[in-house]
């Protein structure tokens, strides 16, 4: 099958497979897997181009709402978290946008570039895991208790234990959020976590990811926040800034039309991903309960930090 916008010629069954594969694991760490699907256009179908961004992002649209349905469905969506995502990323990903296709065209600064955005988030990740501080260590007791937990039924719990299986907010202002989860509370600053998602945006915005694979590893890095808790809004605030950033990339075609550049989204490629995405995304929402989470950060960690490594040493 032809793709006509990215000139790539593969059966249709296999982005669809790669990608179900790929959001089925980083789904359950509050992301998409667009950052591993992104590497495959670039190094497996030789997509290139700054439409490979936007085609990412296609990506996204369809591939997250299935996630998304999932956590709310099961009371793991914290709202407050995930209005920050939204509100703090969109001008960042316009931002980032324009630097991809104004600045970053060239193939080989672009690999430099996606090379550099993943070992951030795969180191960032790893040093997480080697933390030997006390806020570490009560993250461990906590993702103990739930994985301890993980057999029970939001039905089976009892009202009166005080523990809830749901994500609940305790306390919301510009400077201080506090929800609870599984009988524990956990808090972050709305305000610092604003300004870091509108520099991420950026990121993400320029890589074709929504920024969400960024916000999700800062957010058990900086706050301690549990990988059950941040996926839901990781996602939805992914799923919203990469429609944002779609509009802004179609907005921008007509005036490098005379370039040759191609900026417009591959819509049938970046469809195919996001159906396999889709499916994907919401096995893996559906069985987070039952994957340790710091399973699920290792997996990201390891997987991350190999491809960054490669792209970063294919340029030299």
């Amino acid at each position: 099958m032809y793709f006509e916008v990215s000139g790539v010629q593969i059966s249709p069954v296999l982005p669809f497979l790669f990608a179900f594969l790929v959001s089925f694991f980083t789904s359950m760490g509050g992301v998409s897997g667009a950052f591993l699907v992104l590497p495959f256009q670039v190094s497996v179908l030789g997509f290139t181009g700054p439409a490979v961004s936007s085609t990412n992002l296609v990506y996204n649209l369809v591939a997250i709402p299935s996630g998304v349905y999932r956590y709310i469905k099961e009371g793991k969506m914290a709202w407050p978290l995930a209005c920050v995502i939204m509100v703090g990323t969109p001008p960042g990903v316009f931002m980032g946008a324009f630097i991809r296709i104004k600045y970053l065209p060239d193939t080989k600064h672009f690999k430099l570039f996606v090379g550099c955005v993943l070992l951030y988030i795969g180191l960032r990740l790893l040093y997480g895991l080697r933390q030997r501080n006390k806020i570490t260590r009560q993250a461990s007791v906590r993702d103990d208790r739930y994985r301890k937990r993980k057999d029970k039924t939001i039905e089976s719990l009892k009202p009166d234990t005080g523990h809830d299986a749901t994500i609940k907010t305790v306390a919301f202002s510009i400077t201080d959020c506090t929800y609870s989860f599984y009988g524990e509370t956990f808090s972050f600053n709305p305000f610092g976590l604003f300004m870091l998602t509108l520099v991420f945006g950026i990121i993400g915005g320029t890589y074709g990811i929504g920024g969400g694979s960024i916000i999700a590893p800062l957010l058990v890095a900086f706050w301690n926040l549990p990988v059950h808790t941040i996926a839901g809004a990781t996602l939805l605030g992914t799923l919203s800034t990469s429609a944002f950033g779609v509009v802004f990339y179609m907005g921008l075609a007509p005036y490098f039309v005379h370039t040759g550049l191609a900026i417009r989204p591959d819509w049938l490629l970046g469809t195919l991903f996001g159906a396999g995405g889709f499916a994907g995304i919401y096995c893996g929402a559906r069985l987070q309960k039952y994957m340790p989470a710091k399973t699920i950060k290792i997996i990201l960690a390891l997987v991350i930090t190999i491809l960054a490594a490669k792209y970063i040493l294919d340029i030299f």
